[in-house]
């Protein structure tokens, strides 16, 4: 094991690059169901990609690199509405990651999410809620909402009208991401996958009021995974990668476990991926920088008529 492979936390954040100069943009990798903040990106040969293969590309944008940790069992995404775990991890993903920026006076730092799979799903919950942050006392989480950029989502599925659907699809994962002994011993884990995700879909339909706002890149896996013993996509194209206007979407050769695992930058997929993340980190400054301007105005005129409010009803 690398230093760096028994450096990086389980749960919540790690930085496992930093520029030598005062860094510019915040990239942060989030796995998906079963994950890990470093198994899920490092490949068979022992290339942990964001650490060994981004720095040479992105060293000129001045960059920060963390891998965010969570408990991301499989009742993380299968639990109802009463239970939504995702949108506890939003909540934790919100305040770690508020926090860490706010200690290094940094919280509006362009930010640029890397997600696999279900771990959109997280970082979607995470912006829907940072957005409607309304509570003076919590103002400071909106940071996160206002100063994030882009995002790149690997094999994360954005369709789904269909609830049943999303208990079929989340099977499907699970078999290629746990062990199948456990699968078959645990009826009530199918029986979950089956019913309460409303929630997933939920996310989904709430995120589409604001993607726009970002830049955004949809990767879709092309080679198929064996699923009980047959071979087919997990999150197929029109749903990891849905047409969009002004969205950027491409099929990596691999399948879903292992689209987001790089041996190096020969890879299928890892020009797009780099590329991508070379252009946002170069972009990313001047329109977030713009955009504090915006958000500082509207906080000024929201306390300016919150104050005449209070000396209205006084008087």
């Amino acid at each position: 094991m690398s230093d760096l492979a028994s450096r990086v936390k389980q749960y919540g954040l790690t930085q496992v690059y930093c520029s030598p100069e005062k860094p510019l943009v915040d990239i942060v990798f989030v796995h998906g169901l079963n994950g890990h903040p470093y198994n899920t990106w490092a490949s068979s040969n022992g290339t942990f990609w964001p650490a060994d293969l981004l720095p040479e590309i992105l060293g000129p944008n001045r960059v920060r690199i963390l891998t965010y940790g969570y408990n991301a069992n499989v009742t993380a995404f299968t639990d109802g509405a009463s239970k939504d775990r995702i949108h506890n991890h939003a909540e934790t993903l919100a305040s770690g990651l508020a926090a860490n920026r706010n200690l290094r006076s940094c919280s509006d730092r362009p930010i640029i999410f890397v997600c696999h799979s279900l771990g959109g799903l997280v970082v979607k919950r995470t912006l829907i809620y940072c957005r409607n942050v309304s509570n003076e006392k919590i103002e400071h989480l909106r940071s996160i909402y206002v100063s994030t950029y882009g995002i790149l989502f690997l094999g994360t599925p954005h369709n789904g009208s269909d609830v049943a659907k999303w208990g079929l699809l989340l099977q499907n994962i699970c078999s290629v991401v746990m062990p199948k002994k456990f699968m078959e011993s645990s009826p009530h884990l199918v029986k979950a996958l089956k019913t309460n995700n409303e929630t997933l879909q939920n996310i989904n339909s709430l995120f589409a009021d604001i993607t726009s706002r970002f830049h955004i890149y949809f990767f879709h896996e092309t080679l198929s995974s064996d699923v009980k013993g047959t071979r087919e996509l997990i999150v197929d194209e029109s749903s990891a990668a849905p047409y969009a206007e002004g969205v950027e979407r491409m099929g990596i050769e691999a399948d879903h476990r292992h689209m987001c695992k790089f041996d190096d930058d020969n890879s299928p997929g890892y020009e797009a991926v780099a590329e991508a993340l070379l252009r946002y980190s170069r972009d990313a400054p001047n329109t977030i920088a713009d955009r504090w301007v915006e958000e500082d105005k509207t906080r000024r005129v929201q306390k300016q008529t919150k104050i005449r409010e209070i000396f209205s009803h006084g008087m």
